[in-house]
């Protein structure tokens, strides 16, 4: 069985609308704080709050594998932290693995799936991602829970 990931634009970084750009453009420029001495695959996420703040994250690995944590988790933590109660609007995603070229936009990994999943459930509204790299395409998903199709949702 093959899923169909409804992305509902590819674009080139430069076409993108100028909210999402200056969200790709925060993750590339938060790229170099990424902590990858290992895979050196260096991910950098970016979202934006209904109240308008910008925050970012970055994957930090670490030599007790599997203790290091996603970019994407890394964001989310930082929200509730600093931002408790505040919604997510969209979160843009950067790759980079150090070689020359573009590269292809990297899907969040299935844990960072279900945290995103987890935050759609726990805001009530959707979350739009926007996957991108430094030089290649850019995937447009008008919902983050689009890419875990048969994810868990306890519900109390």
């Amino acid at each position: 069985m093959q899923w169909n990931i409804p992305i509902s634009k590819h674009l080139q970084h430069g076409e993108l609308n100028l909210e999402d750009k200056a969200l790709v453009d925060r993750a590339i420029a938060d790229l170099p704080n990424a902590y990858a001495p290992y895979s050196n695959f260096r991910v950098s996420a970016a979202i934006r709050l209904d109240n308008g703040s910008i925050l970012s994250g970055c994957n930090q690995e670490n030599s007790s594998f599997p203790v290091g944590i996603c970019a994407e988790r890394v964001v989310l933590s930082a929200v509730h932290a600093s931002h408790p109660g505040s919604k997510v609007l969209s979160m843009a995603i950067v790759c980079n693995d150090g070689r020359e070229g573009p590269l292809e936009p990297t899907a969040p990994c299935g844990m960072c799936r279900q945290a995103l999943s987890d935050q759609v459930s726990r805001q009530s509204t959707g979350m739009r991602l926007i996957l991108s790299t430094i030089n290649g395409p850019t995937w447009v998903l008008d919902e983050a829970s689009d890419l875990l199709p048969f994810r868990f949702d306890f519900k109390q």
